[in-house]
Protein backbone atom coordinates (compact mmCIF):
# COMPACT_ATOMS: atom_id res chain seq x y z
CA UNK A 1 0.00 0.00 0.00
CA UNK A 2 2.93 2.38 0.85
CA UNK A 3 4.38 1.98 -3.15
CA UNK A 4 0.77 2.38 -4.01
CA UNK A 5 0.71 5.71 -2.19
CA UNK A 6 4.05 6.68 -3.27
CA UNK A 7 3.35 6.18 -6.87
CA UNK A 8 -0.06 7.95 -6.76
CA UNK A 9 1.64 10.63 -5.35
CA UNK A 10 4.32 11.53 -7.49
CA UNK A 11 2.25 10.59 -10.41
CA UNK A 12 0.19 13.62 -8.98
CA UNK A 13 3.51 15.92 -8.51
CA UNK A 14 3.70 15.24 -12.34
CA UNK A 15 0.28 16.57 -13.02
CA UNK A 16 0.43 19.51 -11.10
CA UNK A 17 3.96 20.56 -11.44
CA UNK A 18 3.58 19.82 -15.51
CA UNK A 19 3.34 23.53 -16.78
CA UNK A 20 0.45 24.23 -19.52
CA UNK A 21 1.14 25.08 -23.09
CA UNK A 22 0.01 28.64 -22.17
CA UNK A 23 2.35 29.08 -19.10
CA UNK A 24 4.91 26.90 -20.07
CA UNK A 25 7.18 29.72 -22.26
CA UNK A 26 5.81 32.17 -19.67
CA UNK A 27 4.62 34.58 -22.72
CA UNK A 28 1.49 36.39 -22.81
CA UNK A 29 0.27 36.85 -27.18
CA UNK A 30 -1.72 40.16 -27.90
CA UNK A 31 -2.45 41.49 -31.07
CA UNK A 32 -2.20 44.82 -32.66
CA UNK A 33 -2.27 46.38 -36.08
CA UNK A 34 0.60 45.81 -38.04
CA UNK A 35 3.02 48.86 -38.91
CA UNK A 36 1.80 49.38 -42.17
CA UNK A 37 -2.00 48.36 -41.23
CA UNK A 38 -1.64 51.50 -38.20
CA UNK A 39 0.07 53.73 -40.88
CA UNK A 40 -3.01 52.84 -43.73
CA UNK A 41 -5.20 53.85 -40.59
CA UNK A 42 -4.12 56.86 -39.89
CA UNK A 43 -3.53 58.03 -43.62
CA UNK A 44 -6.96 57.04 -44.06
CA UNK A 45 -8.23 58.98 -41.02
CA UNK A 46 -6.45 62.35 -41.74
CA UNK A 47 -7.56 62.09 -45.36
CA UNK A 48 -11.21 61.84 -44.60
CA UNK A 49 -11.02 64.37 -42.92
CA UNK A 50 -9.47 66.99 -45.25
CA UNK A 51 -11.92 66.05 -47.83
CA UNK A 52 -14.55 67.87 -44.95
CA UNK A 53 -11.91 70.65 -44.95
CA UNK A 54 -10.55 69.93 -41.18
CA UNK A 55 -6.90 69.81 -40.94
CA UNK A 56 -6.43 66.87 -38.32
CA UNK A 57 -3.79 64.73 -36.67
CA UNK A 58 -4.48 60.71 -36.07
CA UNK A 59 -2.44 58.85 -33.69
CA UNK A 60 -3.04 54.56 -33.20
CA UNK A 61 -1.40 53.23 -30.05
CA UNK A 62 -1.49 49.46 -29.06
CA UNK A 63 -2.63 48.27 -25.83
CA UNK A 64 -0.01 49.23 -23.96
CA UNK A 65 -0.29 52.73 -24.95
CA UNK A 66 2.22 52.83 -27.40
CA UNK A 67 2.72 55.09 -30.79
CA UNK A 68 2.04 52.67 -33.52
CA UNK A 69 1.68 55.58 -36.10
CA UNK A 70 0.86 59.24 -36.16
CA UNK A 71 -0.11 61.81 -39.19
CA UNK A 72 -0.03 65.18 -38.81
CA UNK A 73 -1.76 66.54 -41.64
CA UNK A 74 -1.04 69.79 -43.37
CA UNK A 75 -1.85 72.90 -41.51
CA UNK A 76 -3.25 70.75 -38.43
CA UNK A 77 -1.94 72.60 -35.04
CA UNK A 78 0.68 71.32 -33.16
CA UNK A 79 -1.45 70.76 -30.00
CA UNK A 80 -3.16 68.49 -32.19
CA UNK A 81 -0.23 65.79 -31.84
CA UNK A 82 -0.61 65.53 -28.02
CA UNK A 83 -4.23 65.91 -28.18
CA UNK A 84 -4.25 62.96 -30.80
CA UNK A 85 -2.66 61.19 -28.53
CA UNK A 86 -4.62 61.42 -25.25
CA UNK A 87 -7.60 60.75 -26.98
CA UNK A 88 -6.07 57.50 -29.27
CA UNK A 89 -4.87 56.07 -25.13
CA UNK A 90 -7.72 57.22 -23.57
CA UNK A 91 -9.64 54.61 -26.21
CA UNK A 92 -7.13 51.82 -25.63
CA UNK A 93 -7.26 52.10 -22.04
CA UNK A 94 -10.82 53.45 -20.97
CA UNK A 95 -12.88 51.06 -22.66
CA UNK A 96 -11.80 47.82 -22.02
CA UNK A 97 -13.09 47.16 -18.83
CA UNK A 98 -16.86 48.14 -19.84
CA UNK A 99 -16.79 47.17 -23.65
CA UNK A 100 -17.29 50.55 -24.65
CA UNK A 101 -15.77 51.65 -28.01
CA UNK A 102 -15.22 55.45 -27.66
CA UNK A 103 -14.02 58.16 -25.46
CA UNK A 104 -17.44 59.65 -26.40
CA UNK A 105 -19.10 56.47 -24.37
CA UNK A 106 -16.91 56.97 -21.43
CA UNK A 107 -17.81 60.72 -21.23
CA UNK A 108 -21.40 59.70 -21.60
CA UNK A 109 -21.17 57.13 -19.14
CA UNK A 110 -19.43 59.62 -16.59
CA UNK A 111 -22.01 62.52 -16.94
CA UNK A 112 -24.83 59.96 -15.93
CA UNK A 113 -22.93 59.30 -12.65
CA UNK A 114 -23.84 61.80 -9.59
CA UNK A 115 -21.03 64.07 -8.48
CA UNK A 116 -18.31 63.24 -6.25
CA UNK A 117 -16.47 64.66 -3.38
CA UNK A 118 -13.70 62.38 -3.52
CA UNK A 119 -10.52 64.31 -4.91
CA UNK A 120 -9.52 62.93 -8.11
CA UNK A 121 -6.30 62.33 -8.72
CA UNK A 122 -5.53 63.06 -12.63
CA UNK A 123 -4.32 59.90 -14.73
CA UNK A 124 -1.93 60.82 -16.83
CA UNK A 125 -2.38 61.12 -21.03
CA UNK A 126 -6.20 60.67 -20.03
CA UNK A 127 -9.07 63.11 -21.36
CA UNK A 128 -12.79 62.20 -21.74
CA UNK A 129 -12.96 64.64 -24.75
CA UNK A 130 -14.56 63.05 -28.41
CA UNK A 131 -12.56 61.96 -31.00
CA UNK A 132 -10.94 58.82 -29.68
CA UNK A 133 -12.33 55.29 -31.18
CA UNK A 134 -11.46 51.80 -29.72
CA UNK A 135 -9.56 49.35 -32.42
CA UNK A 136 -11.35 46.00 -32.22
CA UNK A 137 -10.71 43.13 -34.08
CA UNK A 138 -14.37 41.35 -33.84
CA UNK A 139 -15.07 42.31 -30.05
CA UNK A 140 -11.61 42.57 -28.76
CA UNK A 141 -10.36 45.64 -28.15
CA UNK A 142 -6.64 45.71 -29.39
CA UNK A 143 -5.73 49.42 -29.79
CA UNK A 144 -7.19 53.03 -29.63
CA UNK A 145 -7.50 55.79 -32.44
CA UNK A 146 -7.68 59.24 -31.86
CA UNK A 147 -8.13 62.30 -33.65
CA UNK A 148 -7.94 66.42 -33.04
CA UNK A 149 -8.52 69.57 -34.97
CA UNK A 150 -12.29 69.22 -36.20
CA UNK A 151 -14.31 71.64 -35.22
CA UNK A 152 -15.39 69.23 -32.88
CA UNK A 153 -14.78 66.18 -31.61
CA UNK A 154 -18.14 64.05 -33.09
CA UNK A 155 -16.44 65.39 -36.39
CA UNK A 156 -13.05 63.71 -35.22
CA UNK A 157 -15.01 60.64 -34.46
CA UNK A 158 -16.56 60.56 -37.74
CA UNK A 159 -13.49 60.75 -39.67
CA UNK A 160 -11.89 57.78 -37.26
CA UNK A 161 -14.91 55.27 -37.93
CA UNK A 162 -14.65 56.24 -41.56
CA UNK A 163 -11.23 54.80 -42.03
CA UNK A 164 -11.85 52.00 -39.22
CA UNK A 165 -14.47 50.63 -41.71
CA UNK A 166 -12.31 50.74 -44.86
CA UNK A 167 -9.73 48.37 -42.89
CA UNK A 168 -12.60 46.20 -40.92
CA UNK A 169 -11.99 43.18 -42.90
CA UNK A 170 -8.21 42.57 -42.81
CA UNK A 171 -8.55 42.87 -38.97
CA UNK A 172 -8.77 39.35 -38.50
Amino acid sequence: MSRALVALAAALTVVVLAPTASTAQGLVTSQKLSAPLANELVGETVAACAAKGYTVTAVVVDLDGVRQALLRGNGAPIHTLDNAFYKAYSAASLTLSRKENSTKEVADRMAKNPATTVPQTPLPNVTYAVGGVAIKAGETTIGGIGVSGAPGGQFDEECARAALAKIKDRMK
